[in-house]
């Protein structure tokens, strides 16, 4: 059995009628599940945050981070390095 856990719910998440805590049956089917629960965050939910998929033993772990603008940054870390 592996599992799809968002580890932090925002109230986008709580407003969208997605579950947490999902159970299947195939490693294949967790990580495309939370593949697809993860880009639909980052592309319908509010912006505030970006969202990514680490696998953790039999979970499927989303995690909330940085606005996905703020994640690709293109290599720069954002601070006006100046070194392009």
């Amino acid at each position: 059995m592996f599992n799809i856990v968002v580890d932090r719910e925002c109230g986008c998440f709580r407003r969208s009628g997605m579950s947490n805590n999902i159970s299947v049956d195939s490693k294949d089917e967790a990580l495309t599940k939370s593949l697809e629960m993860k880009n639909h965050m980052n592309d319908k939910f509010c912006g505030k945050h970006g969202f990514s998929v680490q696998e953790d033993g039999n979970n499927f772990v989303i995690t909330m981070g940085a606005p996905v603008a703020q994640q690709s940054s293109g290599g720069c870390c954002g601070g006006g390095c100046g070194t392009h």
